[in-house]
């Protein structure tokens, strides 16, 4: 049996690209263990990305949807975490379904998973704006600034972890916690794990909006710095 691949991704307000997106991720499960899955967490849609993906199911029997998560990105992807390692993933893979990342460029990732415990994006060129990619290089120095641990890109929605180690750290995140793939890159580089980075095309949104802007990106880091000192302290201290 091959390994079970679970793709998981976050969903909201995307019924301009979602179909897109299902369409281009969902033929990677071939060749994969009949188990895997394509999960898309869609809880709080105001447009019909929910009636699409239900419809689409019908065309693709792989394809979960997850409509009981909370609305908003961390949550969606925390929920889908959890939710792979119940169904018994081997692996997690975690990409978003705006469909600025190339599912081309999965085939590296998931050629050398027998060599990492974790392979993630790093987005060198980002297509979705220069204040985004300064968030990003804030965000670096915080995590070196907090736990001592250099990466070049904490966030980015492009990462292949094997789920027993993602099972390891998800347990500490509370289930309404905003950012955890940046906790989670940091717990995968702070406890040593086998990781890596790797170049990854980042494209400019493919269509609709995002639902989040630099005004809520500056609350949402204002908010992370209690929580930094807060994971910090925890992990001192065990």
């Amino acid at each position: 049996m091959s390994d079970i691949l679970y793709i998981v991704m976050p969903a909201y307000n995307e019924e301009a690209n979602i179909e897109t997106v299902v369409k281009e991720w969902y033929p990677l499960l071939s060749g994969k263990d009949g188990s895997s899955r394509l999960v898309i967490a869609d809880s709080g849609s105001t447009d019909s990305t929910h009636e699409k993906l239900i419809n689409l199911q019908k065309e693709y029997p792989q394809l979960a949807v997850l409509s009981d998560t909370g609305k908003f990105h961390g949550p969606k992807v925390i929920a889908l975490y959890g939710y792979a390692i119940k169904q018994g993933a081997d692996y997690i893979f975690q990409t978003d379904s705006d469909g600025q990342t190339l599912p081309a460029e999965f085939h590296g990732f998931w050629n050398d998973r027998g060599q990492y415990d974790g392979i993630f994006g790093e987005r060198v060129v980002r297509g979705d704006g220069k204040d985004r990619a300064m968030v990003e290089k804030v965000v670096c120095f915080l995590v070196k600034r907090f736990f001592g641990v250099t990466v070049p890109d904490a966030n980015a929605p492009f990462r292949l972890m094997k789920a027993s180690v993602v099972a390891k750290y998800l347990p500490r995140l509370p289930e309404d916690y905003n950012l955890p793939n940046i906790m989670m890159t940091t717990y995968f580089a702070y406890y040593k794990e086998k990781m890596t980075f790797r170049p990854i095309t980042f494209r400019p949104r493919q269509g609709g909006t995002n639902s989040i802007d630099l005004k809520k990106i500056t609350k949402i880091g204002w908010n992370a710095l209690g929580d930094f000192r807060k994971f910090r302290k925890e992990m001192k201290n065990g």
